[in-house]
This record gives C-alpha cells, structure tokens and sequence, in this order.
C-alpha cells in the first residue's frame, strides 16, 4: 500500500502515502470491531486505501505538489480515477515494492540506515523489532528511521531498476530481507516464531528472482535458504504452542514442497565461482532437511561448513553453532570445550540459547545439577513466553533426575 501511494504522491510526500495506510488500517480497526473481518481483508484494505487517495488527491492537488510523473494527469477527473486504479495493480504494485526496496539503499544513508528504512517501510517492522535484530537501542533506530525518511524525501524520484547502481544496492537488499526471515524464524520479539515474517521475506526474495538483473547466484543462496528453513515451520512449534527442539521435531510435518524448491534454488545458486555467507547457510539447512533423523545426520559435514562459515562471515553466533555440532559430532565433554573456547563471547551473555547449549550439553553428560544451573540462567533470559515455556520445561527435566 505504502508502495502503491508513494508511486502517486511522489516519494518527497513518503509521510503523507504512510498517513493515508495509517488511517486505512484505522478504519479497518473501526468497521471490522462492528461488522467482522471481511472475506479478503487485503482487499478491503486496498480499496480502502485507494478511496482515501481520491480524497487526498481531490483535496490537495492544488497545494501540493505530488509526483512529477503524474502531477498532470492527477489534475483532472478524467484520468484521476483510472490513475489511482493502475497504482493498485498487483503487477505495478510489484515493481513499485522492489523501486522502494532500492529507493531505501540511497548512497546517502549509512547501510544500518538503509536497513532500517527496509523493514520498516515495507516490512512493517516497529523500532523495538529492529532494534532486536540490530542489537542496538530503540532510540537509535528511531534515528536511523528519521534520517533515513528526510533523504527519501529529498530524491526527486523512486529508484530506477534500470540504474546502474542497481547491483550495488542489491547486497543491502539481501541483507534486510535475510534480518526480516531470521526475526521471524529465532524470534526476538513477543513471539518465538512469526511465520507471517518468514513468508514475507521469502516472497519478496523470490519476487526479487523475478527481475532478470537481480537473478544471481547469491540471491538464489538466499532463496534455498529461506525455503529450506521455511520448510521446518510447520514442526517448529507443536500443537500447544510450545517451542519443539531439532530432536523432538516430526519430520514428516516438514514441507516437501519448499524444501524441493530450496534445494532447486540452492542448485541455481551454484552457477559461477562466488561462495557467499548465504551458500553456506544454505547447504547447511539443505543438510539438515536431507537426514531423515538427527541420529543419521552427517555431523562432520555440518561441523565442516560451519567453519567454511566461520572464515566467511566469523561471529559469536557462528561458534556457537559450531560448537553445537562438534557436540553432536564428538560427545557432549568435546562440545563445552568449543563453547568455552568461543572468542568473544561476552556478546552472546544475553543470549539465552548460549546457557542452554551448556544446559543441554551438561545434561547428556549426566551433570544435571550443572544443567539446572545453566538452563535457570537461560530462562531469566528469555524474550516470550514461548521460550520461557521451553526452557522452564528443561529445568523440570533435570530436576527429575535430581530426584
């Protein structure tokens, strides 16, 4: 919607295209409260949203000066109308997305800026959600948000998709659809799963594969990636609502059709010489979803691309992955020396998966004292419900043999 509104009013007028989403979303809030959600929400909203920029165009166009490609067909009824009816077309809606998705990585903007503009136009993400998948504080987005908006406001147009700094941007673009899929996928937030997110940045990943300049292999990595962890949805939670680890998950809730499609575009991705972060996580998770149990999987493979991993994109996190799989690979006592080993771990205290990966390691040894004390510290730690619920459920487990 904000796409469709920015192509009529002119990016310059970003906040006023935001205004006319915000009160559609309002008047949804209103009508829908006494009458029920409609059949097709989307499309009440769309035509909801479309009526209101009628309005807007009717009672502005002479004050206001909106986008210089449409400023003369807006001012007359004749070809008002039909302009505001094209805007909303799913196929102009499509190329608009990917106009604003490039718009956001102005030269201008720092890439974090850049970042925040994307999953907060067009993702729908809040401050508090990227400040989570930033890492950073709230004040800071909200910064990052703002600066971001006054220079969209400066450019005379959105992005050219023929411009040559397409495949420049496009690296940006990547980066933000792949925070968008893991906020979804690890949720920081109140939720510990949002399939809606992970769906979005697969959809958008793929509507990007459909540009022909955006085809690339790293972008198809990208793709495999999200279909291949797309297609563990399904068994990430179980019908309680509660968090479901890799062992305890029923493999035959996996999605057959997206992991054929990841693996489809993992085998795209492999054209040319470039080995990107996105091929290794991609042929990880392909690894994963191959075995048809966690007893048959190939654990030297995966302990392997974790460190291909590592020398590409090193990170805390990556270690402690790693250090997971040599666990699984080696024994548990093996496992607690590579996470004791992780370089700068300091960064993964607030973690609470990084005290459950002692928890968990503890308690195949036997040390379940030890256990209880690490997965205690990991539910201080959690971020929802679900997750408090899952780690609660592991004390209990140990406390059991505690007797």
């Amino acid at each position: 919607m904000v796409a469709a509104l920015t192509r009529l009013f002119g990016v310059h007028n970003l906040s006023l295209a935001e205004d006319v989403v915000q009160d559609a979303f309002s008047r949804a809030l209103e009508a829908w409260q006494a009458h029920g959600v409609p059949e097709n929400p989307t499309a009440w909203l769309m035509t909801t949203a479309k009526h209101r920029a009628l309005d807007v165009v009717r009672r502005e166009r002479t004050a206001r000066r909106f986008a210089p490609e449409m400023g003369r067909l807006l001012e007359t009824e004749w070809t008002l109308a039909p302009l505001v009816e094209e805007a909303f077309a799913l196929h102009v809606v499509r190329d608009e997305q990917l106009r604003m998705m490039f718009s956001c990585c102005h030269p201008q903007l720092a890439t974090e800026a850049q970042l925040a503009l994307i999953l907060n136009i067009l993702c729908g993400f809040g401050a508090k959600e990227i400040a989570s998948a930033f890492l950073t504080s709230r004040a800071a987005v909200e910064k990052r948000i703002s600066r971001g908006k006054q220079v969209l406001a400066g450019s005379q147009r959105l992005f050219d998709l023929t411009d040559r700094e397409f495949e420049t941007r496009l690296s940006t673009v990547g980066r933000a659809l792949y925070l968008l899929f893991s906020e979804g996928y690890h949720g920081a937030s109140e939720s510990a799963v949002r399939v809606e997110l992970c769906h979005e940045a697969l959809r958008l990943a793929l509507l990007l594969l459909e540009h022909p300049a955006a085809a690339k292999p790293t972008l198809h990595a990208l793709s495999a990636l999200f279909c291949l962890h797309a297609a563990r949805l399904p068994a990430r939670v179980d019908e309680a609502g509660d968090l479901s680890a890799l062992v305890d998950q029923d493999r035959s809730r996996w999605d057959a059709r997206l992991i054929d499609e990841g693996l489809k575009q993992l085998e795209l991705s492999a054209a040319g010489t470039e080995l990107s972060a996105y091929h290794v996580e991609a042929a990880l998770a392909a690894a994963h979803v191959s075995a048809g149990s966690l007893a048959t999987t190939d654990w030297s493979n995966i302990v392997s691309l974790y460190d291909r991993l590592f020398d590409l994109s090193p990170s805390p996190v990556v270690a402690l992955n790693r250090a997971i799989a040599i666990g699984q690979r080696d024994g548990a006592a093996t496992g607690l020396e590579a996470l004791r080993a992780i370089e700068g771990a300091a960064r993964l205290e607030q973690y609470p998966f990084y005290a459950a990966a002692f928890g968990e390691l503890e308690l195949r040894r036997g040390e379940f004292a030890s256990a209880v004390a690490h997965f205690q510290r990991a539910l201080t730690l959690a971020r929802n419900d679900a997750e408090r619920r899952f780690l609660a459920k592991r004390v209990a487990s140990c406390r059991l043999h505690l007797g």
